[in-house]
């Protein structure tokens, strides 16, 4: 057979080849593999203490059962078919996961639920966090994942945004030896323009080496709360470039509804979850950050289950407050199963009681596929061990992370135990390595042993 193409004429080719792919798998390295909360609750900090997320889990549960007392009426709020055996198992998984782990996720919030205060005022409350937080991670109260959420970066609050940022670190780091929270990140609001980030990170590389902190350690997540976060002024998507900016530090992107529908014109009565402008904007941080591995958040629900009336009430008044917690549960169950619909697993709760509507659209969203997600996964998995097997190159390795990634996403929120993963056909110990590739070279050297 003539070739006109050489191995040698082709080396400037293949390295050419070779650049270009290592610098795409050093922008997407792929969806990550760890654990990713389901929710996030925020809280201004004037009311953080050490067992904050305890209560609110408490008070989750407390709405729960008071307004829910069954599966019965667990379906009828939400308008699930009454016969359905899902109903019964969800209602008691929701209760369980109150019980144990209500919140996953927390904010300590300086900026909207703190508002502006004498910087005196806001300095002692930084100290007061920090030292609620070390006595957090001594008692063992904090949820599993926890960060605070500074000012935005303006002409007019960057240094009370730093000067916060500084003394809560600095007062942590002094108690407990420079070490933070587990899974614990920083909030940057509103961003509009990469030189905030670029800046953002240097005064986090300040800190961490006047702290004798590895470089790095602080890690970080992104608001979207304007127009400029999703374009830029040269009309490029913006979001990748802040990633980019963040120098590995990026854990999650969050979007930020109402200040976006806001900054949109969007009059405040049709502000919502769902309007169509905040389906664009969700549809660009998919579009932007699909393989980087940065998180993806949507917002909140910002109608509260909460009844209008309180103390000794008569049974016309409690039947209104039922009716009014229950419009509202209705109505964040359709948000959330909004979102989870566009790929985002992830969103912020505002009150205890949204907590278990959180969790009841999580678990019907997993629970409802399980199935055929099941058979799927094990087919997919015996395909690609067997091409390995014999010794062809299987390239589809993140259409099988992608299935891998709804059994540990099920999993973690507690849609699913460890026993039902066994319908993947996938051993405990296979998916708690969290990876599709190391399952294939495991099962390969078992076949080829």
């Amino acid at each position: 057979m003539k070739l006109s193409l050489s191995e040698k004429s082709l080396e400037d080719v293949f390295k050419t080849i070779s650049k270009g792919n290592k610098e795409y798998k050093k922008i997407y390295p792929g969806e990550s593999i760890e654990r990713q909360p389901v929710t996030t609750v925020y809280g201004g900090a004037q009311l953080f203490k050490s067992n904050t997320t305890v209560r609110i889990g408490e008070l989750g549960l407390k709405a729960f059962r008071e307004f829910i007392p069954n599966a019965h009426v667990l379906a009828n709020i939400l308008g699930w078919k009454q016969k359905d055996e899902l109903n019964e198992i969800i209602y008691n998984k929701i209760e369980e996961k109150l019980g144990r782990e209500g919140v996953e996720d927390f904010r300590i919030d300086f900026e909207d639920g703190f508002g502006i205060r004498p910087d005196a005022e806001e300095d002692e409350t930084a100290v007061n966090c920090a030292n609620e937080t070390w006595k957090g991670m001594q008692e063992n109260t904090l949820s599993p994942f926890i960060g605070i959420r500074i000012k935005t970066l303006s002409d007019e609050l960057k240094y009370r945004a730093l000067r916060t940022l500084d003394i809560y670190i600095s007062t942590l780091a002094n108690l407990s030896g420079g070490e933070l929270p587990e899974n614990f990140v920083v909030t940057l609001p509103k961003i509009t323009h990469e030189k905030q980030v670029e800046a953002f990170i240097e005064a986090l590389e300040i800190l961490e080496k006047k702290l004798k902190m590895r470089k790095g350690k602080i890690k970080m997540e992104l608001m979207v709360e304007t127009p400029q976060s999703i374009f830029g002024a040269d009309g490029k998507a913006a979001l990748l470039g802040f990633v980019k900016a963040c120098k590995g530090r990026c854990k999650a992107a969050h979007f930020g509804v109402y200040d976006y529908t806001a900054s949109m014109d969007i009059t405040a009565r049709l502000q919502a979850m769902d309007h169509t402008v905040c389906d664009f904007a969700r549809h660009v941080m998919k579009v932007s950050l699909a393989g980087t591995g940065v998180w993806l958040s949507d917002g909140a629900t910002n109608v509260m289950p909460v009844g209008p009336h309180r103390g000794e009430i008569s049974e016309e008044q409690r039947q209104e407050n039922i009716d009014t917690v229950n419009k509202a549960w209705k109505l964040g169950y359709d948000h959330i199963m909004h979102s989870l619909n566009q790929g985002f697993y992830q969103g912020w709760d505002l009150h205890p009681a949204q907590l278990p509507i959180r969790y009841a659209a999580c678990y019907k969203f997993f629970l409802d596929g399980l199935d055929s997600a099941s058979i799927r996964l094990k087919n997919f998995i015996e395909k690609a061990a067997q091409a390995t097997l014999v010794g062809d190159i299987f390239d589809d390795a993140a259409t099988g992370q992608g299935l891998l990634n709804y059994f540990l996403r099920a999993l973690n929120c507690g849609a699913i135990s460890e026993d039902e993963i066994a319908k993947t056909g996938l051993t405990l110990e296979e998916v708690r390595g969290r990876s599709f590739l190391k399952i294939l070279d495991g099962r390969k050297k078992g076949l080829n042993g």
